[in-house]
């Protein structure tokens, strides 16, 4: 190895295991370690900014800006007590219904806008039941990651597959929405054996719920009636943003943009609400990520992946599904899949049929989101909204059930692969 990889290698691995001790903020992990490849010349300070996915900076800034006027409405707790009371208050089909819910929403939006949306009213009818909220929390990051697989906009690795391999929104859920629908039902069941029988609340508590009334929950009725509203035109904006041709962040900024003004909420309290040790983590994960590309390590990776499988389809098609995700719940999975496109592109460019090979990466950078908690966008966001409530989410505590769940997931992907294809 150079040095220039020698160092990257070793900064990345120094702040990885900062995030896993917990001993230094992530944040502050993530920033040091970008400074550092600065400080060594490994990249500069220009060059680092091109490292940076703004997009997805622009996503969370947009949705969390947008949630933090929406739900001074009261939607959220309207959306819990609804919820709560078609449940009959029963904390395990609570779970099922918000696990559903996350999974579609993910689909059609990104999966850090729906914990966004989600997030609040977990935590809601949490307090109101007297319950811990961390397993619902969980549960949704992990059905988020599941979900954003099955469509062309769910997840970012979709996206730049989708726009590299020229395949549309319908090809997506054909191609995906099946494996995916099976390894949700699967994760309901394992669900059931982790929390069910653990989440006991008295009578008086699921009777009290029974008894609220949602349309109390309204805080602010017109606010209440834009926002409805809007969150319908964020819907249709991420829907359709690939064929208008305008980004993700426009969409979630131009949705934050306008619900400052027509919310006509205090602006600094709204801006407040952002998470922004989150943002700052990203930035910092993004360099650091960033100088793995530059120096190579990351192209090696993607190399020797293919060199080991001598062009044979189904060996290749099933060694990108696992490593992917293996590598994506570690790394950032959009370098990765940034990395592997050209890879792919070149063995179809050779005669190869490839394009079960861009579904195995697709699964496996996506479903990997799952193996720890900053695997995906939507597990650092959740854990730190969880976080600032009072109920931190550990880096170990995520990895005892997320890479688990993770490998049953990859495990369903790639039967369902060889079977499919």
């Amino acid at each position: 190895m150079t040095t220039p990889q020698i160092i990257a290698l070793v900064v990345f691995i120094l702040v990885m295991a900062a995030i896993v001790s917990e001993k230094i903020h992530r944040a502050a992990a993530a920033v040091a370690g970008a400074i550092i490849l600065i400080f060594f010349g490994i990249i500069d300070f220009n060059e680092s900014l091109g490292f940076i996915d703004f997009n997805t900076l622009g996503v969370l800034i947009g949705m969390m800006t947008f949630v933090g006027v929406v739900k001074e409405s009261g939607l959220f707790e309207y959306l819990a007590i609804k919820s709560a009371k078609i449940a009959k208050g029963n904390p395990w089909r609570i779970m099922v219904i918000f696990v559903i819910i996350t999974a579609v929403l993910s689909a059609l939006l990104d999966n850090v806008t729906t914990v966004l949306l989600i997030g609040p009213m977990t935590l809601t009818i949490c307090a109101m039941l007297e319950i811990n909220p961390i397993p619902f929390l969980m549960t949704q990051i992990l059905a988020s990651n599941v979900g954003g697989t099955a469509t062309l906009i769910g997840d970012p690795p979709n996206i730049m597959i989708g726009s590299a391999a020229d395949l549309s929104f319908g090809d997506f859920i054909v191609n995906l929405l099946p494996v995916v629908v099976v390894i949700l039902v699967v994760f309901i069941l394992i669900f059931k054996v982790m929390y069910g029988r653990k989440m006991k609340v008295t009578q008086d508590a699921m009777a009290s719920v029974m008894e609220l009334d949602e349309k109390k929950a309204i805080k602010d009725r017109p606010l209440f009636i834009k926002s409805v509203v809007m969150i319908v035109i964020v819907v249709a904006g991420f829907v359709l943003h690939g064929s208008i041709g305008v980004s993700s962040s426009v969409v979630a900024l131009t949705a934050a943009a306008v619900m400052l003004i027509i919310g006509k909420q205090e602006v600094e309290h709204i801006l407040c609400s952002i998470e922004w040790p989150t943002i700052l983590f990203f930035v910092g994960l993004f360099v650091v990520v960033g100088g793995m590309e530059k120096v190579g390590i990351i192209t090696a990776l993607a190399n020797f992946l293919m060199n080991a499988t001598h062009g044979e389809m189904m060996m290749a098609m099933i060694l990108i599904v696992i490593v992917s995700a293996v590598v994506s719940a570690i790394l950032d999975n959009i370098p990765f899949v940034a990395t592997m496109i050209p890879v792919i592109i070149t063995m179809e460019a050779s005669g190869m049929d490839v394009m079960p090979l861009w579904w195995a990466l697709s699964l496996g950078a996506c479903l990997g989101g799952n193996g720890t908690l900053i695997g995906a966008s939507a597990n650092v966001v959740l854990s730190g909204i969880s976080k600032r409530e009072g109920y931190p989410i550990t880096f170990i505590n995520f990895l005892k059930v997320g890479f688990p769940m993770m490998l049953v997931s990859v495990a369903i992907a790639a039967v369902y692969l060889v079977i499919r294809y």
